[in-house]
């Protein structure tokens, strides 16, 4: 029987379960348990672990390698799909035709739509070649930064000290840790610049793919755009946890025992990524705004024609912003979050019983946890893909919902699985200024699984806010029938009462994870949330990939019901876009408070006290930051879309032909237009990020600098959460009325109604709330914390230099 290619994922899991048999098998063999090691130095208070040294220094890579395989053969499925005439196509894994169908493909138009993904594809890769080497250079610089800031702790000393915890023990010089934090940070920018790349490739290489696919029904262009995110969100999964494992260990043949200074050093791994992250965001978010708004102001407002028109000559940098800012953007963004709760959930670890009887297995906990989420999403995957077809548009949905609840039911049996064989039966994690906090394994369970699923409550609480098939949206358009401002009115209460649910899902895991386990338990939680990462960017990748494609159907001229079935794609994209932003929100609030955990800890703070004047003074100003970025961010894409808004209707008013359809635009100007005014307006948030938490702890010292990150992180959550909701339930608001699919939405349309352009307005608005600032706050409260992390040793031993001088 001929072989066919339905039956790798399949046999890829098979294969994956014999490599980890094998690894078991070579682990009884050859490994040590942590009985073993009790035994061995004289029997320390630490109860034993199941699993042995060799068998975790198996499985987090192996489980890295499954994930990197997997990913490589759902891009050789979305391969199989050509974008030439007369080649075959892939449906689910079986060969057949795409061209000569339903008597109105001729083969031109497939050309046309290789024509279009080309120039998408070309745009794509000149921003981010442009942004990356403004990203280089700013690397270049802030390494020098970080080398001496360290280094010069303790005078660029090269003597092994003391260890604060156990003096009659060596631990690493400062001049070592300046070192390995700078290596370490530029292996996660690194690391996050790929992840972002390989993410917009394979989101440029699927959408016209995902177009032809949608001839033959919305089913097959489903797999096809759920595969390609599938492949962004698996090769980032696995490269971040692989160059993380890699990393410790090279670190750990200086460092020895010395488990304080190799995961502090870890810490820049984290600032790295977000570091990366920041820009991304900010810089994609503002091109892709700058061209969305100038498009649809000039064309659907003033010119009355379709979105994606051919004629509108910003339709190309349009659909190359929805690849550098909600893919390569939300792929550096969602990086940052793994890179920095895994490090929080390390440097907090390494000053518990973990580190005092160097037991690697529970050290590892962390990595354990997101090599099982890769395991778990693979299988998850498979769900959409194979095992369920899609037959119809009212399916669309609600597969990827039960993408959701499938990864999280089977992560929670994992991380059970994960705890009881990873982590001794009882445990110390150490308070600073209380006493150490004993654990039960059992009670780790419950810290990572409350982030886990306040992960699934935020999905679904955005999900309802953002989904024009639920009330919410539906009154916001409602409201349009009186104009824009109703519309606007509606669309910001929404958003302020969409932050309710979340917040108290977050706190609630704050507070079950804190009582269990202190710090460590949040970090975790914070893990939990992030463990079905794989899953989440592929359901977030598939929106963008979705819009793309009724993009490119629109300008290659296709039937009518050709763009109704990528609206409707497209329209569930946008929701699971927004969930995939409330998922970034929340994981970033945990991670927040975890770093913010072990930064008191690593700056010898025993209590941050509000009321007295050096924190509170910093709690006011880090809740106002919040604000003055938004509003740096705001302004930009308002530079940007003028700028491109001018450029569109001058080339409207001065080619002759191009309302008629018999020129093409100059699509090329507004592209560089798009890509000068983002770089050039993405420097300044950045800056306000980065340079703050510096010049705090540099002049105030590390009080003041804690009550600045506690006041971000409350007010960065909330302004986060509303402004992405917001901007998502107008966006969905507007599809809901060009849709039609009810009375209701009939009696608001058609599209050029009034309640039309009052909605188009609304989604204006709100397309830089969802996509510039509100993604980009979580960055910013994440790379601040982080960030005051890996220099805290420096703030601790030469910070407050104002209060000094005051003699305060």
């Amino acid at each position: 029987m001929r072989f066919r290619v339905y039956f790798f994922p399949p046999l890829l899991l098979a294969a994956a379960l014999v490599l980890l048999l094998a690894a078991a098998a070579a682990a009884a063999l050859g490994g040590e348990s942590s009985a073993d090691r009790s035994d061995r130095r004289g029997g320390l208070a630490m109860a034993a672990t199941v699993l042995s040294a060799l068998l975790v220094q198996i499985l987090i890579p192996v489980a890295a390698v499954i994930g990197m395989i997997f990913a490589l053969v759902q891009w050789y499925l979305v391969s199989q799909v050509s974008v030439k005439g007369g080649q075959a196509s892939s449906n689910n894994g079986h060969d057949q035709y795409l061209l000569e169908e339903e008597g109105y493909d001729d083969g031109a138009t497939v050309a046309l739509c290789a024509e279009i993904q080309t120039a998408i594809s070309e745009g794509a890769e000149s921003f981010l070649a442009t942004e990356y080497k403004y990203l280089g250079i700013f690397m270049a610089i802030f390494s020098i930064f970080i080398f001496l800031f360290l280094g010069s702790v303790s005078g660029f000393s090269t003597k092994w000290v003391p260890c604060k915890a156990d003096p009659a023990e060596l631990c690493a010089p400062s001049l070592a840790n300046a070192l390995f934090s700078t290596v370490a940070f530029i292996l996660g920018a690194l690391t996050s610049t790929l992840s972002g790349y390989l993410g917009m490739k394979i989101a440029t290489y699927a959408n016209a793919r995902t177009t032809l696919e949608a001839r033959k029904g919305v089913g097959k262009a489903f797999i096809v755009a759920f595969r390609a995110g599938s492949v962004m969100g698996f090769l980032l999964a696995a490269n971040g946890l692989i160059v993380l494992f890699i990393a410790i260990v090279l670190f750990k043949l200086y460092y020895g025992d010395d488990w304080t200074g190799l995961y502090e050093s870890i810490a820049g791994y984290g600032l790295g990524g977000s570091s990366v992250a920041l820009f991304g965001r900010v810089g994609g978010g503002i091109y892709t705004k700058a061209a969305d708004v100038g498009a649809d102001l000039v064309g659907k407002v003033e010119r009355n024609i379709p979105e994606d028109d051919p004629r509108n000559p910003a339709v190309i940098a349009d659909n190359v912003g929805d690849n550098v800012g909600d893919i390569a953007g939300m792929g550096a963004d969602l990086f940052g979050s793994f890179a920095e709760s895994s490090c929080a959930a390390l440097v907090i670890s390494s000053i518990s019983s973990f580190g005092a009887d160097r037991d690697f297995v529970a050290m590892s906990f962390p990595l354990l946890i997101s090599s099982a989420g890769i395991v778990v999403c693979l299988i998850t995957t498979l769900f959409a893909t194979d095992f369920f077809v899609i037959k119809s548009v009212k399916q669309i949905e609600p597969s990827l919902k039960r993408q959701l609840i499938i990864s999280t039911v089977l992560m929670t049996l994992a991380i059970a699985a994960v705890s009881y064989l990873a982590l001794p039966s009882t445990f110390t994690i150490n308070v600073v200024g209380h006493q150490p906090k004993v654990v039960k394994n059992w009670q780790l369970f419950f810290c990572v699984g409350s982030g886990l699923w306040a992960g699934l409550i935020i999905g679904f609480t955005t999900e309802y806010f953002t989904s024009n098939a639920y009330q919410p949206v539906q009154d916001v358009a409602d409201s349009c029938r009186t104009g824009a401002a109703t519309n606007v009115i509606f669309g910001l209460a929404l958003g302020y009462k969409s932050v309710i649910i979340p917040v108290l899902a977050i706190a609630v895991a704050i507070f079950l994870s804190f009582s269990l386990a202190a710090m460590y338990g949040i970090a975790v939680a914070a893990l939990g949330m992030l463990s079905t990462l794989a899953t989440g960017l592929a359901i977030d990748a598939y929106g963008p990939i979705s819009d793309n494609a009724g993009g490119i159907a629109e300008m290659a001229g296709m039937p009518h019901k050709i763009r109704e079935r990528t609206d409707a794609l497209d329209a569930a994209g946008n929701t699971t876009a927004a969930i995939g932003k409330g998922f970034a929100i929340g994981s970033a609030a945990l991670v927040s408070l975890a770093l913010f955990g072990a930064f008191v800890s690593r700056a010898g703070i025993a209590v941050v006290d509000v009321i007295q004047p050096k924190e509170f003074v910093g709690l006011i100003v880090g809740a106002m930051l919040p604000y003055w970025f938004s509003a740096m961010t705001m302004k930009s894409v308002g530079k940007a879309a003028l700028a491109m808004v001018e450029e569109v209707r001058r080339q409207f008013n001065t080619i002759p032909g191009l309302m008629e359809g018999q020129v093409k635009p100059d699509y090329k100007r507004c592209v560089q237009i798009s890509t000068d005014a983002s770089i050039r307006e993405m420097i300044p948030p950045g800056a306000l990020v980065m340079l703050t938490p510096l010049i705090v702890g540099t002049l105030f010292g590390s009080s003041t600098l804690a009550g600045l990150l506690a006041g971000a992180l409350v007010s960065g959550v909330q302004i986060a959460i509303s402004a992405s909701n917001t901007g998502g339930a107008w966006d969905n608001a507007k599809k809901y009325i060009e849709a039609g699919a009810s009375d209701h939405a009939r009696s608001l349309g058609p599209k050029g109604s009034e309640a039309h352009k009052a909605a188009v307005i609304g989604d204006t608005v709100g397309d830089p709330l969802k996509d510039t600032s509100g993604p980009s706050l979580n960055i910013l409260i994440k790379l601040m914390a982080v960030e005051s992390l890996v220099f805290a040793p420096f703030f601790a031993a030469h910070g407050g230099l104002f209060f000094k001088w005051l003699n305060i």
